[in-house]
């Protein structure tokens, strides 16, 4: 089973789990009939990929519809924003990305307080982040991007899924560390970026190794460089970017779900308990870990703090670096 399915396996226990549990009196008509579950992103990326597998095992084990909506656009802001607006009855989810981290210091005109309008449920996991180069494409190293940068300033494009992700800043703040320049093709999502990546419409992509693990295998994507702060288990040969030159270096995918605020708080609470326990299920984390990724199980208050921090972390980079959407 892979990673994805083990995590929507969880996320399916985690919810069933909950039904056992008394509910006080307001939120007792939980669930109801139909739950859905928002995906800011089009279909094909790795948060779609989740919540597609646990569609079925979820409407199994709650005895209910389980509606997948993907609502993509503004690098995940208007599905999240779906779920703001949302009644806070439980009914409807949000399972966001990175970007949500990032959006608040790049898009000024964010509908909501990311901080504010959602209750965080859990942190899912990570998962880190690779560069690489398609194989016809002549980069045989991450040296080969900088020189040829330097040698041409925007002359070299990478793709992302999308203005504002956390792959767009890391390449800001990795651009800005080195004093190169490079173009940035944003794409709407996981699934469009990974169709370009491996037809070689774009030469260099960066994404999380879940989204590029199997194409790395066939060989069709070449690795050149790992955005986290030590190598990756599956890539052991390929060099992080902070032994590339950019000191203490760290920026990882995420997975994160939400709820609506003032969705009941026992609702959120026995979720993420429940969560917490599967996730943390020795066999669920070498699952996981086998496919470059780590369960990160926390319950909402440390979610929470998780995502403040993320908003932190990425409005000084987009500071620092004058990083807009569109460049």
């Amino acid at each position: 089973m892979n990673k994805m399915r083990r995590v929507l396996a969880v996320l399916a226990v985690g919810l069933y789990g909950t039904l056992s549990m008394a509910l006080p009196a307001g939120a007792q008509s939980w669930p109801p009939k139909t739950i859905r579950i928002i995906i800011p992103f089009p279909p094909g990326g790795t948060t779609d990929l989740i919540a597609r597998r646990a569609q079925p095992m979820l409407e199994r084990n709650l005895k209910v519809s389980i509606l997948i909506e993907n609502r993509g656009g503004a690098s995940g802001a208007i599905g999240t924003q779906a779920a703001v607006t949302s009644p806070p009855d439980g009914a409807t989810f949000v399972l966001v990305f990175d970007t949500h981290g990032a959006n608040p210091s790049l898009l000024p005109n964010l509908p909501f307080d990311t901080l504010k309008d959602l209750a965080p449920v859990m942190l899912i996991g990570t998962s880190p982040m690779v560069v690489t180069a398609h194989q016809s494409a002549p980069y045989k190293s991450f040296a080969e991007i900088v020189a040829a940068a330097k040698a041409k300033p925007e002359g070299v494009a990478y793709g992302t899924i999308g203005a504002g992700s956390l792959a767009h800043l890391a390449m800001s703040q990795i651009g800005n560390a080195l004093n190169v320049k490079l173009t940035h093709v944003p794409y709407k999502g996981g699934g469009p970026l990974i169709n370009d990546a491996i037809a070689g419409h774009v030469p260099i992509a960066i994404a999380s190794i879940a989204l590029f693990s199997p194409h790395i295998k066939s060989g069709m994507l070449r690795p050149l460089a790992a955005t986290s702060a030590k190598r990756i288990v599956q890539l052991p040969d390929t060099p992080t970017t902070s032994e590339l030159g950019v000191a203490g270096f760290d920026a990882v995918s995420w997975w994160g779900l939400l709820a609506p605020a003032k969705t009941p708080p026992e609702i959120v609470a026995r979720i993420s308990t429940d969560l917490q326990a599967q996730l943390r299920d020795p066999a669920v984390i070498k699952s996981i870990e086998a496919k470059a990724g780590i369960a990160a199980p926390t319950t909402p208050i440390e979610f929470a703090a998780f995502i403040k921090k993320e908003i932190e972390t990425w409005r000084a980079v987009v500071s620092a670096t004058g990083t807009k959407p569109g460049n």
